[in-house]
């Protein structure tokens, strides 16, 4: 059994970059995929046996590059996608005029945050079965509302910590279990320390 989950959201695609409203296929950026590439870096020792993914285009790319640097298979699992906005997506949300992420509002055609939460609790449930199989540390790739809806809703935080509003780029949340599962380590953005990315898709230390 898997006493250890690194919880992951995605690396940066166009949409984040555009502050665009995600679409399914959203492909990860330039800085992106070099943010991949540094998370696989900081895991290739980590002794992880399994990765859990969402499907979604920029979680598979996320996964796939974590793949190449721990040789863990990767199984994916639609109930890990992000909230789906519906009528919303591939739209700038400076036009939006509203706030889409309001407690009572319901996209069209989307799922309001009741249904999303619903959803969550099932990817956690499969997570955990997931884990319980597993012979080692589990990796989960997902989005950013799907890890604070785990954090608020079914992880132990530290006496006096919330859950983070916003989930960076390829952050590492590190959960210890078993159950109660217990954050050691939140929404941690060491890996990306000095990363920068010229307009042309060129880096820099």
């Amino acid at each position: 059994m898997a006493d250890t989950i690194f919880l992951i959201r995605h690396g940066e695609t166009v949409g984040n970059a555009g502050r665009i409203v995600q679409t399914p296929d959203s492909p990860l950026s330039p800085r992106g995929l070099l943010q991949a590439d540094r998370l696989g870096a900081r895991l290739v020792g980590a002794r992880i046996a399994h990765i859990l993914s969402s499907d979604l285009a920029r979680a598979a790319a996320t996964s796939d590059s974590l793949r190449r640097a721990t040789g863990a298979a990767v199984e994916y699992e639609p109930l890990l996608h992000e909230r789906n906005f519906g009528d919303l997506r591939g739209t700038p949300y400076a036009d939006l005029g509203f706030d889409a992420f309001a407690p009572d509002y319901e996209p069209p055609n989307g799922e309001s945050w009741e249904v999303f939460h619903a959803r969550v609790d099932r990817a956690w449930t499969r997570v955990q079965a997931v884990a319980a199989a597993t012979e080692g540390p589990l990796a989960v790739v997902t989005h950013g509302l799907v890890c604070r809806s785990l954090a608020a809703r079914h992880l132990v935080l530290s006496p006096g910590t919330v859950a983070p509003e916003r989930w960076e780029n390829t952050s590492l949340t590190v959960v210890e279990g078993p159950a109660p599962w217990r954050v050691s380590l939140l929404n941690c953005g060491a890996h990306l320390d000095g990363l920068i990315v010229s307009p042309n898709g060129n880096t820099a230390a």
